[in-house]
Formats: C-alpha cells, structure tokens, sequence
C-alpha cells in the first residue's frame, strides 16, 4: 500500500513539475510576444499548443503572432480554429477576413466580414456596405502605376525610399558588413539604418553607404524625410540615451522623431523633438510641399485606435506646435502609417483600417475647396498586393515615386518597388446650341472604337459637360445627340500623346432642329407699287410673326430685308427698299419685339429680284408684286 501511495505521490510530483513547466512556457511566450519578439514567442506558443496546454489561448495568440510578422498564410491558419472556438472576440472575425484577404480568399474574407458586422463590429454600417464590393473594382480599374525592381533590394527588410537630389535614400536591415550583429527580437533581423545611394548606380549597397553622420544608431533608424534646402532630415529612431534605449512603464521602447542638421556634409546635431514621449510612439516623417508641416504615425493616446496620422505646424524658427490628429476619414481603429504629400498637399498612407486587397494597403485621400479630407481611395493594383504595401511616395514629377512591399516575387522581407504612372486619359468636352450658344444638358454622348463599335455612353450634365475614360494609342468616333437637335460627330485620336497628357477636350455644338411647320408662318410680306406702308394682309402676316417670336421662339434672333420691283430709277428704289424695311420694323417694336432681337433691317432695291422681271422685260403685275416685298431671315432660335 505505500509503494502504491509513494507511487501515486511521485505522479501527482510529476504533473505538477510538468504543469509548472508549461505555465512557465506560457509566461516566457507572452513576455516574448509583449517584447514583439514574434518569432520565438511563435515557437513557445506552438510547443503549448503540441502539448494541449492552454491551447485556445495559445492557438490565438500564435495567429496573432503570424499576423504581425505579415504571413497571411499560417495566420490564416490558426484564425480558422480561433473562430471556431466558444465565446471567442469578435474582433478575431475581422482579423480572420484580413488573413483570408492576404491569401486572395476574397469570398471567404467577404462572409467572415459579413459575420463580424452582424455581430456589432462595425459602427459605421453604411460605410462598410459601401466598401464591402470594393474588391471588384479595384480589379476592373484601369491600370495607372507599373512596376520596376530597384537593383538594391536584399533578404532583409528594404524600405522607405525617397529620391532627392540624384540619390536615393532608404532604410534597410541589411547590415552584414559588421562581425557583430544585433538583432531585432520582432523578426530575426538586424536593425534598421538608414542608406543612400546614386538614383542611377550599379554598385552595390552595403554598410559602407550607410548614411554619414549620427543619424544612424545602434537601434532603429529611419525612415527619414528631407527639407526642400536640403539642410534639415527628420527620421525614426529607437528612444534611447546615452545609456542605452529608454523603455515605457511596458518595458518597451518606443519610437520617437529626431531632426539632423547637415553639416560639411554629415547629418548631425540630433534633436530630440516636443512631440515625443517615451510612453508612445511617433514614427514616420513627412513634410508638406512648404515644409511647414511635419506629419507623422502615432499611437499617442486620444486617437482612434492603432495609430493614428498626426500633423503639426513647424515654426520658422523649428519650434512645433500642437499635433492635430487627422480625423476619422482618414484614421480607424486598427493602423495608420508612412504618410506622404505630393507636390499638390494629397496625403497618401497606408492602412489596414480601411477596406483592402490584402493587408496593409496604399490609399490617397479627396480634399474638397477648402483642403478639408472628405475621403479616401485605394490606390488598386498593382500598387497594393494582398501583402502589406507601404511607405509610398511621388517625385516631383507626379509620375513617378517609390513605395515597399512584402509581396510575393520579391527578393526577401520587405522590398523597395519603382513605378512609373500614366495618368487616366480622358476625353471630355460641352456640348453647346449652335444658335445661342448656351449648353445642352441630358445630351447624349456615344462613344465609339475604330471599327465603328459603340463603347460607352452617358448623358451631359446640367452644364452640358461629359467626361469618359479612354484608352490610349487609339481612334475614336464621339457623337452627341438630342431630340430637338440635329447630330454632331468629331473624330479624334489618342496616339502619339506625351505620357503628362491626361485630357483631350472635344466640344460637340448641336444645331436646332428647325420646325417647317412653325417657320413656315414666317411669310414673305408684299407692297403696292411704289409704297411703303404696311398693307393689312401684311399686318396678319407680321402678327403672326410676333406671335411666333414671344411664345414659341422667345430667343430667336431676326434679319429684315426689304426689295423692289425692277421699275424706276436704282437709286430711288433703293430709298424705297429702305422705307419698306424701316416700316416693318417699326411696326414688329410697336408690338413689343424688343429691338435687340432684329439685327438689322435693311434695304436692297432691285438688285434681289426672285424672277427674270429686269428693266425692259414685258412682265404682268402679279409677277412684279413677287418682287415687292419683305423677307425675314432668321439669324438665331432655340
């Protein structure tokens, strides 16, 4: 009996070393994982979950490990058994439909968002309807940004390129030229520096072009921004002082923004800036196009979530002020980062808040009149990946720029990619009335190919406009039509354009379609010989006249013209043209026509006869009263 009780005792000794031993391992994996060591607290967590201990818990905790080291597919992994646990956050719905994303599971992705804003996920329900489709137009959008592959990209981490003066400068963890390396827990790597090289060099990038100067550190450096002279860089770094990094109350130390000087050509004086504090991060530089705005990433508290994009006013004498955060079109409540303004204050970011094709993805922001950000657009493919696609920029040029990716097909962690833009060619114009001028709304505008095919088709807008995108190296046919008018086409091409060419104008002008009916009342009036007044058969005509011009043509414009018979002197007939031309003007004022609209009245004599009644000719009276006579031109109508 007590070799059975020793025995049982040795057993329960045993169970409680090896549940110690797994407490222990638990309590080392969180210390990893609250250290962002992810790649060890991943091994513990994995040994947890092989030896059944906790392993709910662990198997989340694991997932969440492989999201923050961007492996969509074994996090993908572990959150389809994270949601099926019992009781399990919401949140790891969203996290799931993110991984699911990051593998181009898009459908799959769709139901687990579906789920999450059915379980109260989503605040904000009319906007995540509207983004909820977004997928299939980011795919079906025409193409603007292609891709190049810098020369220097390594195994390690590469990102945060910026062109200035002819040379690139980015951040990377490639340090291998040193014996000793230090490395970062988060992912096995060595820590980051800041380098820079020739825009068009073939040599290879390695510590020897480290940036010159006390930019770079022991710890993170980077990535920077630069002033427009040249003279002044803001950059990332570790906090820490002389006596090593400065941890939060966690433990952790944070990220803060410092300022350089360059001098005889090293960047040096590191400033320590008043928008730092060690209990969180700021990180990411960049500078308005005046360079009298710092933005910048933070999880300050206050914000929405994650981190936030910060702005603060730069003094003249570089002072700042207080940072501002950018607001809830911009922010959510997961992460916000590597800001940029281009040469025209649009803020591009990167974001895993907003509805994406992966998991980071770029996007630029809609600012209305008074520079007030109304939305945000995703960037699309290529630019973003289902991987994370960050730390975007553009050269001065608006065509060209830089951004980084952990996408597949590159050369390791994350990569530095070029592109080239060519903008959206569009073709866009008014379509006008040909008589007044003035533009013709719900036109319709037909746009067809080469091969006479119909393309697309819109109607114009209250002002007559329309705008459609186009293909370019391309013939084209646009037609606009309208019931009241007749059609007008043009031809044109959009071969042999300069890549900054983004518009063709091709204005369309309609002509009225003329009523017979209506304008046929415009009858010729008659004259008895050798007279100028106003016969009462010609009066009924001339009301008719009015009648026409006030309630059926109130904008039509008119031309008198007045002629004789062939009888009596030249000259004396032309008075007498004249005489007959002024009478009937007079009488159209005398019954309200405003004078503006006869342009002229106007007498030509005998020199416009309708037949062959010339002088010396023997002709019957009837045929010489067809010569007496006014005409009415019309000059313009609606």
């Amino acid at each position: 009996m007590k070799s059975k009780k020793y025995i049982l005792i040795y057993f329960a000794l045993m169970l409680n070393l090896v549940l110690f031993a797994q407490q222990g391992k638990q309590k080392r994996a969180d210390t990893l994982f609250n250290k962002f060591s992810f790649v060890k607290a991943a091994e513990v967590y994995q040994d947890l979950i092989k030896n059944n201990y906790n392993k709910d818990y662990a198997t989340r905790q694991l997932a969440d490990c492989y999201a923050y080291l961007r492996n969509p597919q074994k996090a993908a992994l572990y959150y389809k058994q994270v949601v099926n646990q019992e009781d399990v956050p919401i949140d790891y719905y969203y996290k799931y439909a993110q991984a699911l994303r990051g593998i181009k599971d898009y459908d799959e992705s769709r139901i687990w968002l579906e789920r999450f804003k059915d379980s109260g996920g989503v605040a904000n329900t009319d906007d995540f309807e509207k983004d909820i489709d977004f997928i299939s137009h980011v795919f079906n959008s025409k193409q603007q940004y292609f891709l190049n592959k810098v020369p220097f990209n390594t195994k390690f981490s590469d990102f945060g390129a910026i062109e200035y003066n002819n040379k690139i400068y980015f951040t990377s963890s490639r340090d291998e030229g040193l014996g000793i390396k230090r490395l970062y827990g988060w992912n096995e790597q060595p820590f980051l520096d800041v380098y820079v090289t020739p825009k068009d060099s073939k040599k290879q990038v390695d510590f020897s072009s480290k940036l010159k100067g006390d930019v770079n550190s022991i710890y993170h450096d980077g990535p920077i921004a630069i002033t427009n002279d040249g003279h002044t860089m803001y950059f990332s770094r570790n906090n820490a002082n002389e006596l090593g990094k400065e941890n939060d109350k966690k433990g952790i130390s944070n990220v803060k923004i410092y300022r350089a000087t360059l001098r005889d050509d090293l960047w040096t004086d590191i400033e320590d800036l008043s928008i730092n504090n060690k209990e969180y991060s700021t990180q990411h530089p960049a500078l308005s196009p005046d360079n009298t705005k710092l933005y910048f990433s933070s999880d300050m508290p206050g914000g929405f979530g994650g981190s936030d994009i910060y702005v603060v006013d730069i003094s003249p004498d570089g002072s700042l002020g207080i940072p501002k955060n950018l607001g809830s079109v911009v922010n959510t409540k997961n992460t916000e980062g590597t800001p940029f303004i281009n040469n025209e204050g649009t803020l591009f970011f990167a974001s895993d808040g907003h509805m994406g094709i992966g998991l980071l993805d770029v996007f630029g922001t809609i600012a209305d009149e008074n520079g007030n950000i109304t939305d945000v657009l995703n960037l699309g493919v290529p630019i973003n990946s289902n991987k994370d696609d960050f730390s975007f920029n553009m050269n001065a040029d608006g065509l060209t720029g830089y951004f980084s990716s952990n996408r597949e097909g590159g050369k390791g962690d994350d990569d530095i990619y070029s592109y080239y833009r060519v903008p959206l060619l569009q073709v866009k114009g008014t379509v006008i009335d040909a008589i007044n001028t003035r533009p013709i709304p719900n036109a319709l505008i037909s746009l067809y190919d080469d091969k006479g095919n119909k393309i697309v088709y819109m109607v114009t807008d209250e002002n007559g406009n329309y705008s459609i995108n186009i293909d370019r190296n391309k013939d084209y046919k646009i037609v606009g039509s309208q019931d009241k008018y007749i059609d007008d086409y043009r031809v044109f091409t959009s071969k042999n354009l300069k890549t900054v060419e983004s518009v063709i104008t091709v204005n369309l002008i309609l002509n009225p379609i003329q009523n017979i009916v209506k304008l046929a009342e415009l009858n010729t009036i008659y004259f008895d010989y050798d007279k100028y007044n106003i016969r009462p058969d010609a009066a009924l005509e001339l009301d008719k006249i009015v009648n026409l011009m006030n309630n059926d043509y109130p904008e039509m414009i008119i031309r008198i013209e007045s002629h004789t018979d062939s009888r009596g002197e030249l000259s004396y007939n032309d008075k007498l043209s004249i005489d007959r031309a002024n009478s009937t003007y007079e009488y159209l004022i005398s019954k309200g026509i405003n004078p503006s609209r006869i342009t002229e009245h106007e007498g030509f004599g005998e020199r416009r006869l309708t037949n062959g009644c010339v002088d010396g000719e023997k002709c019957e009276e009837k045929e010489h009263q067809l010569n007496r006579r006014t005409e009415f031109i019309v000059v313009k109508m609606e």
